[in-house]
Protein backbone atom coordinates (compact mmCIF):
# COMPACT_ATOMS: atom_id res chain seq x y z
CA UNK A 1 0.00 0.00 0.00
CA UNK A 2 1.30 3.42 -1.06
CA UNK A 3 0.55 7.12 -0.70
CA UNK A 4 0.98 8.58 -3.85
CA UNK A 5 1.28 12.32 -3.87
CA UNK A 6 -0.43 13.54 -7.06
CA UNK A 7 1.53 16.81 -6.94
CA UNK A 8 5.03 15.52 -6.91
CA UNK A 9 3.66 12.96 -9.35
CA UNK A 10 2.26 15.63 -12.16
CA UNK A 11 5.28 18.01 -11.11
CA UNK A 12 7.83 14.29 -12.30
CA UNK A 13 6.06 13.38 -15.02
CA UNK A 14 5.89 13.68 -18.79
CA UNK A 15 4.09 16.17 -20.18
CA UNK A 16 1.11 14.41 -22.23
CA UNK A 17 -1.46 13.96 -24.23
CA UNK A 18 -3.82 14.26 -21.67
CA UNK A 19 -2.53 17.57 -20.34
CA UNK A 20 -2.54 18.80 -23.65
CA UNK A 21 -6.02 17.99 -24.04
CA UNK A 22 -6.70 20.08 -20.69
CA UNK A 23 -5.07 23.39 -22.38
CA UNK A 24 -7.28 22.44 -25.47
CA UNK A 25 -10.15 22.59 -23.98
CA UNK A 26 -9.52 25.28 -21.35
CA UNK A 27 -8.12 27.66 -24.42
CA UNK A 28 -11.37 26.75 -26.27
CA UNK A 29 -13.45 27.84 -23.70
CA UNK A 30 -11.26 31.31 -23.41
CA UNK A 31 -11.59 32.23 -26.85
CA UNK A 32 -15.62 32.31 -26.43
CA UNK A 33 -15.20 33.86 -23.19
CA UNK A 34 -12.82 36.64 -25.00
CA UNK A 35 -14.89 36.82 -27.80
CA UNK A 36 -17.92 37.42 -25.09
CA UNK A 37 -16.03 40.13 -23.50
CA UNK A 38 -14.60 42.00 -26.52
CA UNK A 39 -17.45 41.80 -28.76
CA UNK A 40 -19.19 44.74 -26.97
CA UNK A 41 -15.83 46.74 -27.76
CA UNK A 42 -16.26 46.14 -31.88
CA UNK A 43 -19.95 47.53 -31.25
CA UNK A 44 -19.60 50.53 -29.17
CA UNK A 45 -19.21 53.09 -31.78
CA UNK A 46 -22.73 51.67 -33.78
CA UNK A 47 -24.40 51.47 -30.74
CA UNK A 48 -23.75 55.28 -29.70
CA UNK A 49 -24.77 56.31 -33.06
CA UNK A 50 -28.14 54.09 -32.94
CA UNK A 51 -29.30 54.78 -29.32
CA UNK A 52 -27.99 58.49 -29.81
CA UNK A 53 -25.42 57.60 -26.34
CA UNK A 54 -23.19 60.07 -24.80
CA UNK A 55 -19.65 58.76 -24.46
CA UNK A 56 -20.31 58.20 -20.45
CA UNK A 57 -23.81 56.72 -21.16
CA UNK A 58 -22.08 54.71 -23.61
CA UNK A 59 -18.93 53.63 -20.95
CA UNK A 60 -21.57 53.22 -18.53
CA UNK A 61 -23.27 50.49 -20.72
CA UNK A 62 -19.90 48.80 -21.04
CA UNK A 63 -19.68 48.72 -17.37
CA UNK A 64 -22.39 46.62 -17.15
CA UNK A 65 -20.85 42.98 -18.25
CA UNK A 66 -17.62 44.19 -16.59
CA UNK A 67 -19.61 44.80 -13.10
CA UNK A 68 -21.42 41.03 -13.98
CA UNK A 69 -17.87 39.80 -13.86
CA UNK A 70 -17.22 41.10 -10.68
CA UNK A 71 -20.11 39.17 -9.14
CA UNK A 72 -19.56 36.12 -10.81
CA UNK A 73 -15.86 35.73 -9.83
CA UNK A 74 -16.14 36.35 -6.28
CA UNK A 75 -19.29 33.58 -6.39
CA UNK A 76 -17.83 30.99 -8.71
CA UNK A 77 -14.16 31.16 -7.20
CA UNK A 78 -14.95 30.24 -3.66
CA UNK A 79 -18.10 28.04 -4.70
CA UNK A 80 -16.10 25.90 -7.07
CA UNK A 81 -13.51 24.83 -4.05
CA UNK A 82 -16.84 23.27 -3.00
CA UNK A 83 -18.70 22.02 -5.82
CA UNK A 84 -15.62 20.93 -7.87
CA UNK A 85 -13.79 23.19 -10.91
CA UNK A 86 -15.58 21.33 -13.78
CA UNK A 87 -19.64 22.34 -12.56
CA UNK A 88 -18.39 25.34 -11.79
CA UNK A 89 -16.91 25.81 -15.47
CA UNK A 90 -19.76 24.25 -16.44
CA UNK A 91 -22.26 26.17 -15.34
CA UNK A 92 -20.40 29.89 -15.95
CA UNK A 93 -20.10 28.91 -20.23
CA UNK A 94 -23.74 28.02 -20.38
CA UNK A 95 -24.59 31.74 -18.47
CA UNK A 96 -22.49 33.44 -20.48
CA UNK A 97 -23.50 32.04 -23.88
CA UNK A 98 -26.99 32.11 -23.42
CA UNK A 99 -27.12 35.55 -22.48
CA UNK A 100 -25.09 36.53 -25.32
CA UNK A 101 -26.96 34.96 -27.86
CA UNK A 102 -30.12 36.85 -25.80
CA UNK A 103 -28.38 40.17 -26.04
CA UNK A 104 -28.68 40.23 -30.22
CA UNK A 105 -32.65 40.47 -29.48
CA UNK A 106 -32.32 43.55 -27.53
CA UNK A 107 -34.19 46.66 -28.54
CA UNK A 108 -32.79 49.32 -25.61
CA UNK A 109 -30.20 50.07 -23.64
CA UNK A 110 -32.15 49.07 -20.43
CA UNK A 111 -32.48 45.44 -22.10
CA UNK A 112 -28.95 45.31 -22.92
CA UNK A 113 -27.16 46.22 -19.54
CA UNK A 114 -29.39 43.25 -18.11
CA UNK A 115 -28.40 40.83 -20.44
CA UNK A 116 -24.62 42.00 -20.12
CA UNK A 117 -24.63 41.58 -16.66
CA UNK A 118 -25.50 38.38 -16.76
CA UNK A 119 -23.41 37.89 -19.49
CA UNK A 120 -20.53 38.92 -17.40
CA UNK A 121 -21.45 37.09 -14.21
CA UNK A 122 -20.82 33.74 -16.26
CA UNK A 123 -17.16 35.12 -17.96
CA UNK A 124 -16.27 36.53 -14.14
CA UNK A 125 -16.71 32.54 -12.79
CA UNK A 126 -15.57 30.83 -15.82
CA UNK A 127 -11.91 32.91 -15.96
CA UNK A 128 -10.49 31.85 -12.70
CA UNK A 129 -11.52 28.34 -12.30
CA UNK A 130 -10.12 27.34 -16.22
CA UNK A 131 -6.62 28.83 -14.80
CA UNK A 132 -6.99 26.99 -11.81
CA UNK A 133 -7.54 24.03 -13.48
CA UNK A 134 -5.17 24.35 -15.63
CA UNK A 135 -2.35 25.13 -13.25
CA UNK A 136 -3.14 21.96 -11.22
CA UNK A 137 -2.67 19.69 -14.16
CA UNK A 138 0.62 21.50 -15.70
CA UNK A 139 4.08 20.34 -14.23
CA UNK A 140 5.93 23.50 -11.95
CA UNK A 141 8.20 23.66 -14.77
CA UNK A 142 6.27 24.21 -17.58
CA UNK A 143 3.39 25.47 -15.33
CA UNK A 144 3.53 29.55 -16.39
CA UNK A 145 3.96 28.61 -20.17
CA UNK A 146 0.88 26.59 -20.17
CA UNK A 147 -1.25 28.43 -17.99
CA UNK A 148 -0.08 31.37 -20.63
CA UNK A 149 -0.92 29.13 -23.54
CA UNK A 150 -4.28 28.56 -22.68
CA UNK A 151 -5.37 32.11 -21.58
CA UNK A 152 -3.80 33.02 -25.14
CA UNK A 153 -7.38 31.71 -26.36
CA UNK A 154 -8.88 34.72 -24.29
CA UNK A 155 -6.92 36.90 -27.01
CA UNK A 156 -8.09 34.95 -30.14
CA UNK A 157 -11.62 35.46 -28.78
CA UNK A 158 -11.04 39.15 -29.17
CA UNK A 159 -9.26 39.01 -32.55
CA UNK A 160 -12.30 36.80 -33.73
CA UNK A 161 -14.63 39.91 -32.77
CA UNK A 162 -13.03 42.35 -34.58
CA UNK A 163 -12.26 39.71 -37.50
CA UNK A 164 -16.17 39.31 -37.26
CA UNK A 165 -16.65 42.66 -36.57
CA UNK A 166 -14.52 43.98 -39.81
CA UNK A 167 -16.67 42.12 -42.54
CA UNK A 168 -19.58 42.34 -40.65
CA UNK A 169 -20.79 45.25 -38.84
CA UNK A 170 -20.83 47.66 -42.02
CA UNK A 171 -22.89 45.16 -43.93
CA UNK A 172 -25.10 43.70 -41.09
CA UNK A 173 -24.95 45.78 -38.29
CA UNK A 174 -24.64 44.63 -34.48
CA UNK A 175 -27.02 42.42 -33.62
CA UNK A 176 -25.44 39.24 -35.56
CA UNK A 177 -22.10 39.58 -33.67
CA UNK A 178 -24.20 38.43 -30.74
CA UNK A 179 -26.16 35.42 -32.61
CA UNK A 180 -22.80 34.00 -32.87
CA UNK A 181 -22.71 32.79 -29.07
CA UNK A 182 -25.35 29.99 -30.51
CA UNK A 183 -22.11 28.29 -32.18
CA UNK A 184 -20.32 27.49 -28.81
CA UNK A 185 -23.54 25.95 -27.25
CA UNK A 186 -23.02 23.24 -29.72
CA UNK A 187 -19.24 22.50 -27.84
CA UNK A 188 -21.08 22.50 -24.26
CA UNK A 189 -21.88 18.56 -24.16
CA UNK A 190 -18.01 17.67 -25.66
CA UNK A 191 -16.56 19.90 -23.15
CA UNK A 192 -18.66 18.13 -20.38
CA UNK A 193 -17.32 14.41 -21.57
CA UNK A 194 -13.69 15.77 -21.60
CA UNK A 195 -12.66 18.16 -19.76
CA UNK A 196 -11.40 16.52 -15.78
CA UNK A 197 -12.39 17.33 -12.30
CA UNK A 198 -9.59 18.76 -10.11
CA UNK A 199 -7.76 15.89 -8.81
CA UNK A 200 -7.20 17.85 -5.54
CA UNK A 201 -11.33 18.13 -5.03
CA UNK A 202 -11.74 14.61 -5.48
CA UNK A 203 -9.13 13.55 -3.09
CA UNK A 204 -10.64 15.94 -0.87
CA UNK A 205 -14.16 14.98 -1.18
CA UNK A 206 -12.66 10.83 -1.04
CA UNK A 207 -13.57 9.86 -4.50
CA UNK A 208 -10.40 7.57 -4.60
CA UNK A 209 -12.10 5.96 -7.43
CA UNK A 210 -12.58 8.90 -10.15
CA UNK A 211 -9.20 10.60 -8.93
CA UNK A 212 -7.70 7.35 -9.60
CA UNK A 213 -9.06 7.21 -12.85
CA UNK A 214 -7.67 10.51 -14.19
CA UNK A 215 -4.09 10.13 -12.45
CA UNK A 216 -3.87 6.79 -14.62
CA UNK A 217 -4.30 8.73 -17.91
CA UNK A 218 -1.49 11.17 -17.05
CA UNK A 219 1.13 8.63 -16.04
CA UNK A 220 0.56 5.20 -17.68
CA UNK A 221 3.80 3.65 -17.04
CA UNK A 222 3.43 4.53 -13.28
CA UNK A 223 0.87 1.55 -12.49
CA UNK A 224 -1.80 1.64 -9.55
CA UNK A 225 -2.17 -1.04 -7.10
CA UNK A 226 -5.42 -1.72 -5.42
CA UNK A 227 -4.47 -0.80 -1.69
CA UNK A 228 -2.68 2.36 -3.17
CA UNK A 229 -4.14 5.91 -2.25
CA UNK A 230 -3.70 9.15 -3.87
CA UNK A 231 -3.22 12.15 -1.47
CA UNK A 232 -2.46 15.73 -1.68
CA UNK A 233 0.14 17.66 0.40
CA UNK A 234 -0.52 20.67 1.93
CA UNK A 235 1.56 22.50 4.92
CA UNK A 236 -0.53 25.41 4.90
CA UNK A 237 -4.50 25.52 5.86
CA UNK A 238 -6.76 24.12 4.26
CA UNK A 239 -9.60 27.00 4.74
CA UNK A 240 -11.24 28.63 1.74
CA UNK A 241 -12.40 31.25 4.12
CA UNK A 242 -11.06 34.65 2.23
CA UNK A 243 -9.18 35.31 5.23
CA UNK A 244 -6.90 31.98 4.47
CA UNK A 245 -5.33 34.94 1.72
CA UNK A 246 -3.80 37.02 4.15
CA UNK A 247 -2.58 34.25 6.61
CA UNK A 248 1.35 32.61 5.98
CA UNK A 249 3.10 35.94 5.00
CA UNK A 250 0.47 36.82 2.45
CA UNK A 251 -0.70 39.73 2.97
CA UNK A 252 1.54 42.52 1.19
CA UNK A 253 1.72 40.28 -1.78
CA UNK A 254 -1.63 39.61 -1.57
CA UNK A 255 -2.53 43.41 -1.78
CA UNK A 256 0.14 43.92 -4.34
CA UNK A 257 -1.49 41.92 -6.47
CA UNK A 258 -4.89 43.44 -6.24
CA UNK A 259 -3.63 46.67 -7.26
CA UNK A 260 -2.05 45.36 -10.00
CA UNK A 261 -5.24 43.23 -11.00
CA UNK A 262 -7.31 46.12 -10.48
CA UNK A 263 -5.09 49.03 -12.69
CA UNK A 264 -4.46 46.30 -15.14
CA UNK A 265 -8.22 45.31 -15.76
CA UNK A 266 -8.39 49.08 -15.62
CA UNK A 267 -6.46 49.24 -19.16
CA UNK A 268 -7.48 46.13 -20.70
CA UNK A 269 -11.22 47.16 -20.38
CA UNK A 270 -10.47 50.88 -21.24
CA UNK A 271 -8.57 49.79 -24.41
CA UNK A 272 -10.62 47.68 -25.88
CA UNK A 273 -13.87 49.45 -25.03
CA UNK A 274 -12.87 53.11 -26.52
CA UNK A 275 -9.82 52.29 -29.07
CA UNK A 276 -11.72 51.79 -31.97
CA UNK A 277 -14.02 54.82 -31.23
CA UNK A 278 -11.19 56.85 -30.81
CA UNK A 279 -9.12 55.89 -33.45
CA UNK A 280 -12.19 56.55 -35.58
CA UNK A 281 -12.83 60.22 -34.13
CA UNK A 282 -8.92 61.03 -35.15
CA UNK A 283 -10.00 60.06 -38.48
CA UNK A 284 -9.59 56.56 -39.26
CA UNK A 285 -11.94 54.28 -41.13
CA UNK A 286 -14.52 52.01 -39.37
CA UNK A 287 -12.42 49.01 -40.86
CA UNK A 288 -9.16 50.40 -39.64
CA UNK A 289 -10.36 51.21 -36.44
CA UNK A 290 -11.62 47.64 -35.68
CA UNK A 291 -8.29 46.90 -36.98
CA UNK A 292 -6.77 48.38 -33.90
CA UNK A 293 -8.53 45.95 -31.34
CA UNK A 294 -7.57 42.87 -33.68
CA UNK A 295 -3.98 44.79 -33.13
CA UNK A 296 -4.41 44.87 -29.26
CA UNK A 297 -5.62 41.14 -29.20
CA UNK A 298 -2.77 39.65 -31.02
CA UNK A 299 -0.44 41.72 -28.67
CA UNK A 300 -2.06 39.84 -25.92
CA UNK A 301 -2.06 36.59 -27.18
CA UNK A 302 2.02 36.84 -27.87
CA UNK A 303 2.83 39.02 -24.89
CA UNK A 304 1.13 36.11 -22.47
CA UNK A 305 2.83 33.08 -24.53
CA UNK A 306 6.41 34.72 -24.33
CA UNK A 307 5.60 35.91 -20.50
CA UNK A 308 4.62 32.29 -19.69
CA UNK A 309 7.84 31.19 -21.39
CA UNK A 310 10.35 33.95 -19.93
CA UNK A 311 8.62 33.69 -16.41
CA UNK A 312 9.35 29.99 -16.22
CA UNK A 313 12.95 31.02 -16.93
CA UNK A 314 13.40 34.39 -14.79
CA UNK A 315 10.70 34.34 -12.20
CA UNK A 316 7.25 35.37 -13.19
CA UNK A 317 7.27 38.62 -10.91
CA UNK A 318 10.64 39.91 -12.78
CA UNK A 319 8.52 39.67 -16.10
CA UNK A 320 5.50 41.31 -15.01
CA UNK A 321 7.13 44.50 -13.51
CA UNK A 322 9.06 44.67 -17.08
CA UNK A 323 5.78 44.32 -18.61
CA UNK A 324 4.28 47.01 -16.95
CA UNK A 325 6.95 49.20 -17.62
CA UNK A 326 6.77 48.82 -21.72
CA UNK A 327 2.60 48.97 -21.19
CA UNK A 328 3.05 52.78 -19.44
CA UNK A 329 5.35 53.62 -22.38
CA UNK A 330 3.74 51.90 -25.02
CA UNK A 331 -0.04 53.60 -24.15
CA UNK A 332 1.53 56.94 -23.61
CA UNK A 333 2.91 56.72 -26.89
CA UNK A 334 -0.15 55.75 -28.63
CA UNK A 335 -1.30 59.80 -28.43
CA UNK A 336 1.15 60.96 -30.06
CA UNK A 337 0.13 60.94 -33.79
CA UNK A 338 2.34 58.22 -34.91
CA UNK A 339 2.54 56.86 -38.28
CA UNK A 340 0.10 54.10 -38.86
CA UNK A 341 2.73 51.41 -39.21
CA UNK A 342 4.30 52.98 -35.84
CA UNK A 343 0.45 53.62 -33.87
CA UNK A 344 -0.50 49.84 -34.50
CA UNK A 345 2.73 48.42 -33.39
CA UNK A 346 2.38 50.45 -30.42
CA UNK A 347 -0.96 49.54 -29.95
CA UNK A 348 0.57 45.56 -30.32
CA UNK A 349 2.91 46.45 -27.79
CA UNK A 350 -0.04 47.97 -25.26
CA UNK A 351 -1.96 44.60 -25.74
CA UNK A 352 1.25 42.50 -25.29
CA UNK A 353 1.90 44.18 -21.95
CA UNK A 354 -1.39 44.85 -20.47
CA UNK A 355 -3.86 41.64 -22.26
CA UNK A 356 -0.67 40.12 -21.80
CA UNK A 357 0.57 40.59 -18.62
CA UNK A 358 -3.44 39.48 -17.20
CA UNK A 359 -2.93 36.39 -17.97
CA UNK A 360 0.18 36.47 -16.02
CA UNK A 361 -1.15 37.92 -13.05
CA UNK A 362 -3.42 34.86 -12.96
CA UNK A 363 -0.44 32.78 -13.31
CA UNK A 364 1.02 34.73 -9.93
CA UNK A 365 -2.08 34.11 -8.43
CA UNK A 366 -2.03 31.00 -9.02
CA UNK A 367 1.68 29.88 -7.60
CA UNK A 368 0.98 31.94 -4.29
CA UNK A 369 -1.75 29.98 -2.96
CA UNK A 370 -1.97 26.87 -1.97
CA UNK A 371 -4.66 24.72 -3.68
CA UNK A 372 -7.36 24.84 -0.96
CA UNK A 373 -7.94 28.21 -1.85
CA UNK A 374 -6.02 28.72 -5.27
CA UNK A 375 -9.68 28.95 -6.60
CA UNK A 376 -10.72 31.63 -3.66
CA UNK A 377 -7.56 33.69 -3.94
CA UNK A 378 -8.08 33.68 -8.12
CA UNK A 379 -11.36 34.57 -7.48
CA UNK A 380 -11.01 37.64 -5.29
CA UNK A 381 -7.87 38.97 -7.36
CA UNK A 382 -10.25 38.73 -10.33
CA UNK A 383 -13.26 40.07 -8.41
CA UNK A 384 -11.23 43.29 -7.44
CA UNK A 385 -9.63 43.41 -10.88
CA UNK A 386 -13.21 43.39 -11.95
CA UNK A 387 -13.55 46.53 -10.07
CA UNK A 388 -10.68 48.55 -12.22
CA UNK A 389 -12.63 46.60 -15.58
CA UNK A 390 -15.78 48.79 -14.68
CA UNK A 391 -14.06 51.81 -13.70
CA UNK A 392 -11.90 51.65 -16.79
CA UNK A 393 -14.99 52.40 -19.72
CA UNK A 394 -16.56 54.37 -17.53
CA UNK A 395 -13.25 56.77 -17.15
CA UNK A 396 -12.49 56.33 -21.28
CA UNK A 397 -16.72 57.77 -21.66
CA UNK A 398 -15.69 60.67 -18.70
CA UNK A 399 -12.05 61.54 -20.04
CA UNK A 400 -13.03 61.36 -23.83
CA UNK A 401 -16.01 64.04 -23.11
CA UNK A 402 -13.88 66.05 -21.81
CA UNK A 403 -12.27 66.63 -25.39
CA UNK A 404 -8.99 66.81 -23.83
CA UNK A 405 -6.13 66.52 -26.42
CA UNK A 406 -5.57 62.97 -27.52
CA UNK A 407 -2.05 63.16 -25.60
CA UNK A 408 -3.05 64.06 -22.79
CA UNK A 409 -5.65 61.42 -22.94
CA UNK A 410 -3.38 58.14 -23.20
CA UNK A 411 -1.01 59.86 -21.16
CA UNK A 412 -3.47 59.99 -18.55
CA UNK A 413 -4.10 56.06 -19.46
CA UNK A 414 -0.47 55.31 -19.01
CA UNK A 415 -0.72 55.73 -15.33
CA UNK A 416 -2.28 52.86 -14.07
CA UNK A 417 0.58 50.56 -15.65
CA UNK A 418 2.87 52.71 -14.12
CA UNK A 419 1.09 51.91 -10.49
CA UNK A 420 1.19 48.41 -11.54
CA UNK A 421 4.85 48.36 -12.30
CA UNK A 422 5.53 49.90 -8.95
CA UNK A 423 3.21 47.49 -7.26
CA UNK A 424 4.68 43.98 -8.80
CA UNK A 425 8.17 45.55 -7.84
CA UNK A 426 6.78 45.50 -4.04
CA UNK A 427 5.68 42.02 -4.73
CA UNK A 428 8.86 40.93 -6.46
CA UNK A 429 11.25 41.72 -3.27
CA UNK A 430 8.64 40.78 -0.98
CA UNK A 431 8.51 36.68 -2.49
CA UNK A 432 12.52 37.29 -2.64
CA UNK A 433 12.68 38.00 1.11
CA UNK A 434 10.28 35.27 2.25
CA UNK A 435 12.13 32.98 -0.20
CA UNK A 436 15.35 33.68 1.52
CA UNK A 437 13.21 33.42 5.09
CA UNK A 438 12.48 29.95 4.23
CA UNK A 439 15.67 28.73 2.54
CA UNK A 440 17.55 29.99 5.99
CA UNK A 441 14.62 28.02 8.27
CA UNK A 442 15.51 24.80 6.29
CA UNK A 443 19.70 25.00 6.12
Amino acid sequence: MRNIDVNEAIDGSPFGRFQWTVVALCALLLVVDGYDVFVAGTVLPTLIGEWGLSKPEAGALQAWALFGMMFGALVFGPLADRIGRKKGIATSFMLFTVSTLLTGLTGSPGEFKLFRFIAGFGCGGLMPNAVALMNEYAPRRLRGTMVALMFSGYSVGGMVAAGLGIGMIPQYGWKPMFFMAALPLLMLPFILWKLPESLGFLIRQGKQDQAKRIYRKIDSSAPLGNGDRLVFSETEGASASVLELFRHQRTLRTIMLWVAFFCCLLLVYLLSSWLPKVLQEAGYAEKASLLSLFSLNFGGMVGAIAGGWLGDRFGLPKVVVSFFVAAAASIALIGFNLPAGLLFLMVFVAGATTIGTQILLYASVAQLYNLSVRSTGLGWASGVGRIGAIVGPTLGGVLLAQEFPLQQNFLIFSIPAAISALAMLVFAISSARRSSAVQLATA
